[in-house]
């Protein structure tokens, strides 16, 4: 069976956006049905992208200080055994300014990804077990720009500073759930983490650059540790990067370690045509 999922991964600046586009350009230039799907897309068909994840009596408790948001709000709560999932960045994205911003910062303070850790692991797990029960059937190869490591990661490590077997639990546990799929994992890989993480810097916006400081040293791994800004996330970065070799070497998907490293476009995509043709994506 031919892969109905490719995976891209990697650490910040090392090119997941531009392989993922890439691998999609390749596919539809060879009238290939492709779906690219990529990070912080709030349709997501196997994670929760500013999804907020509440108790029958959070979800009342909101619902008396919404307003008239409030139908909004009980018309797109989605049922998930004991709780009520919402949308919040959707209804942001929908109603802009006439959201009231103390009611989408309740929301984002609830979200999935700020749960512990087993409920986070357990509704993204079943997300990922129903997206791969739906993609079985459709006759389309699904891109995911990460997701896959980089969620697991982020919350089990840099976020909760949990352990290893946690995280890599975690990761096997989404593996299994995709296996019948016959993904195909792009891992990108770079010669030098500090030259490509501050050349993201220089790139995108200052909000981007503070907040993901702040995440990285104001949380579990990089706070336990007393770690500081740029010098301090990037030790966060290389030991993430350690624990996701270490996870690479676990699965059992295939999988296809590719070098940035020269940030030449056009070989660069054709190393991406040879590897897809190694792996059967394309003939």
């Amino acid at each position: 069976m031919k892969t109905k999922l490719i995976m891209v991964e990697g650490l910040p600046g090392f090119g997941k956006s531009t392989t993922s586009r890439m691998i999609h350009d390749i596919l539809t230039e060879r009238n290939i049905e492709a779906r690219l799907v990529m990070e912080g897309d709030a349709d997501h068909p196997a994670d929760y992208e500013g999804t907020a994840c509440l108790t029958e009596e959070e979800f009342e408790r909101l619902l008396q200080t919404a307003g008239p948001f409030k139908e909004i709000l009980i018309e797109r709560a989605a049922k998930k055994g004991s709780w009520n999932l919402l949308p919040y960045q959707k209804l942001k994205n929908e109603y802009g300014t006439t959201l009231p911003d103390d009611l989408y910062h309740s929301l984002s303070k609830q979200d999935i990804y700020e749960l512990p850790l087993d409920f986070n692991r357990k509704l993204i797990t079943d997300r990922w077990e129903a997206f791969a029960e739906r993609a079985w059937h459709e006759p389309i190869v699904t891109i995911f720009e990460c997701c896959f490591i980089q969620n697991p990661v982020t919350i089990g490590m840099v976020k909760y500073d949990e352990t290893e077997d946690q995280v890599m639990d975690y990761v096997l546990g989404l593996e299994k759930a995709i296996l019948p799929l016959n993904p195909v994992l792009f891992y990108i890989e770079q010669d030098n983490l500090e030259y490509a993480f501050r050349k993201a810097i220089r790139e995108r916006p200052e909000a981007w650059s503070t907040g993901f400081v702040h995440y990285y040293t104001r949380h579990g791994y990089g706070k336990h540790r007393g770690l500081e800004g740029v010098e301090g996330t990037l030790q966060v970065l290389e030991a993430r990067r350690e624990l996701e070799y270490r996870i690479l070497g676990r699965l059992g998907l295939n999988q296809v370690r590719i070098n940035n490293s020269l940030y030449d476009q056009e070989t660069y995509k054709a190393m991406l045509i040879n590897k897809l043709k190694l792996h059967g994506v394309i003939q």
